[in-house]
């Protein structure tokens, strides 16, 4: 994710809400009111208010099954937090509430102790609906990695090419495992949202979010785009964001288990933690799920999964994911190898097995994505919050300065019963 700077600020989150433009109303929508894939409109901003809440009605996609069973209970605490008094990075004076409207969220929940003390939804985006959970898709792959790791399945230490040999020629022919899980890969691969010439755009269209322009001889699906992927720099020195080694991860995962990314998603942590809703994955034009960013939650199911994590694994009365994955992820990885990705919002931070470590006073961790969306798990609070956005920036720097003042300014509430 780049750490660009953030443009002046556009129109509020009020005066671009999808539901007072008339976004895809009608039957058809005007035509100054639709949104469409192949002109590449649902990027557009604020276009994206709609679309990041409707991937389904732009692109194929591949459900995640939540099972046969019940949905597991979310105990409902509800209590007025709006009023939890924070200060934004640049000095600005915010509330929780204000938060929420500052950031374009399009829902947030809040759990404390395992209780739901707030829920609220804006935008496009309604309760029973998915929102594209963009990168926070990664954190969900790295730890399906985690557990085939676990069960002996996977080597972290092994080359990736032991699971992947069509990967020899490419950049990651010599790369290990953990060097993609932790994003320390050596690559000459460029992830500028904003640079229409940065190779997250070539990604983009391999993986079926972007259309393929008139006379284009780049790849167009995951796979190839993977194997042509070259080397630049030496693997296990330096963290960098590239979501290529996420995709990688993904075929790792799928040749270790022998299944789909949204099969193994839907038996070993979907259908066991009792989601309320299917999700689904956005695919590429064979089908391919996106590994790293193509997953489709309900808000409130994107909260039981964090806390999942915050439980070390354990949910809906059973456990899910090893503790020993979790505490793995907790402990986080090396912080000098992340310092030179300059991220300046998460000082002293680090990157492990595809989720963000603050090492901050509270030991927190996110699952991060762009446009806003996010899992914060605060283990000394005992707090998840789960979020969706669509931010007119997709870089989080632009979140980062009022969401985590904001955050942390809720735990020590919470922590203190205020």
């Amino acid at each position: 994710m780049s750490d660009a700077p953030v443009p002046a600020q556009p129109a509020t989150a009020a005066e671009t809400d999808p539901n007072t433009l008339g976004w895809m109303k009608g039957f058809p929508p005007a035509q100054d009111k639709l949104i469409q894939f192949h002109d590449d409109s649902f990027r557009n901003f604020p276009e994206l208010r709609w679309a990041w809440s409707n991937v389904r009605s732009l692109v194929p996609t591949v459900n995640v099954w939540r099972g046969d069973g019940g949905a597991s209970a979310l105990p409902r605490a509800e209590r007025d937090i709006g009023g939890s008094q924070s200060t934004t990075l640049d000095g600005r004076p915010m509330t929780f509430a204000k938060m929420f409207d500052a950031t374009y969220a399009d829902g947030m929940v809040v759990l404390h102790k395992g209780r739901l003390i707030h829920e609220r939804y804006a935008g496009a985006l309604r309760p029973h609906m998915p929102h594209i959970a963009m990168s926070v898709t990664k954190s969900f792959t790295g730890t399906l990695a985690g557990m085939l790791i676990a069960e002996g399945k996977i080597d972290p230490q092994a080359p990736v090419t032991d699971y992947v040999p069509e990967l020899k020629a490419s950049a990651f022919g010599d790369a290990r495992v953990h060097e993609v899980m932790d994003m320390t890969t050596g690559l000459k691969y460029t992830e500028v949202y904003a640079d229409r010439n940065s190779d997250v755009w070539s990604l983009r269209r391999a993986n079926g979010m972007a259309p393929i322009p008139p006379g284009y001889d780049g790849a167009t699906d995951i796979f190839a785009l993977l194997c042509r992927q070259e080397k630049q720099g030496e693997h296990g020195k330096a963290f960098a964001y590239k979501t290529v080694n996420t995709d990688v991860l993904a075929f790792i995962i799928r040749r270790a288990s022998g299944k789909t990314l949204s099969d193994l998603l839907s038996e070993r942590i979907w259908a066991p933690m009792g989601a309320e809703e299917d999700a689904h994955y956005h695919v590429d034009r064979i089908g391919t799920e996106s590994g790293g960013g193509g997953l489709s939650t309900t808000l409130r199911d994107l909260a039981r999964f964090g806390e999942t994590m915050r439980n070390h694994g354990r949910f809906n009365g059973r456990q899910i994911v090893p503790a020993s994955v979790v505490e793995d992820i907790e402990r986080g990885a090396d912080p000098e190898k992340f310092k030179p990705a300059g991220y300046v919002t998460l000082p002293g931070g680090s990157y492990r097995n595809q989720w963000w470590v603050t090492h901050n006073e509270h030991g927190a961790y996110m699952a991060r994505g762009v446009y806003g969306q996010g899992i914060y798990i605060d283990p000394k609070a005992e707090m998840v919050i789960a979020r969706y956005a669509s931010h007119p920036v997709a870089g989080n720097a632009a979140n980062d300065p009022v969401t985590l003042p904001a955050y942390m300014a809720l735990a020590k509430d919470l922590m203190a019963g205020r």
